[in-house]
């Protein structure tokens, strides 16, 4: 069986997305914006730049929590739908979906090791903690980066047009609140 072509980083930005993927990619501009707000809350903490480390990292654990539930619906939309559909053509196991799962769950771990540790608001641990969302940010900044310019461009070009179609219908009905 011939494979199509598959844009990689270079190309990729030429690369029109269908409205599936286009609504991934756009999911991923409001979650910048949200994670983009723990990290800055997250560095004021490390630095020591709020007086109270206390109220600063409760309003970061309702942020973690509140984006945490956004994330995990991105992903497992991305997960059961986009992936399994790749994986027909480049398999799971090892490769682009296994990295982006395996991102996916990373990130999660962070942001649980995050919200379990600050259940009793140690003041005294909050630079710890406060850095798992450091690196959860740091984390999702790559990995966006990898399924925008990577994975959907290569989406595009492997997917038939019914595949795009039916992703457009998963994706595009069950978009992020």
């Amino acid at each position: 069986m011939e494979m199509p072509h598959c844009a990689m980083v270079g190309g990729a930005s030429d690369v029109a997305l269908c409205a599936g993927l286009n609504q991934l990619k756009n999911e991923h501009g409001h979650l910048n914006e949200r994670k983009r707000a723990l990290y800055e809350t997250a560095g004021q903490i490390i630095n020591g730049e709020l007086k109270n480390k206390r109220e600063a990292l409760e309003a970061l654990r309702k942020g973690t929590e509140s984006f945490s539930a956004q994330l995990k619906h991105h992903a497992e939309r991305e997960e059961n739908v986009l992936f399994t559909m790749m994986a027909r053509y480049i398999g799971r196991e090892n490769g682009p979906i296994a990295m982006m799962e395996y991102e996916h769950d990373e990130a999660e771990k962070y942001i649980e090791i995050f919200l379990n540790g600050t259940k009793i608001m140690a003041e005294d641990q909050a630079e710890v903690l406060a850095s798992y969302i450091v690196q959860m940010y740091e984390l999702l900044t790559s990995h966006f980066f990898k399924e925008e310019n990577v994975l959907f461009p290569m989406a595009e070009n492997l997917l038939s047009a019914a595949e795009k179609d039916e992703l457009e219908e998963k994706i595009c009905t069950t978009g992020l609140q």
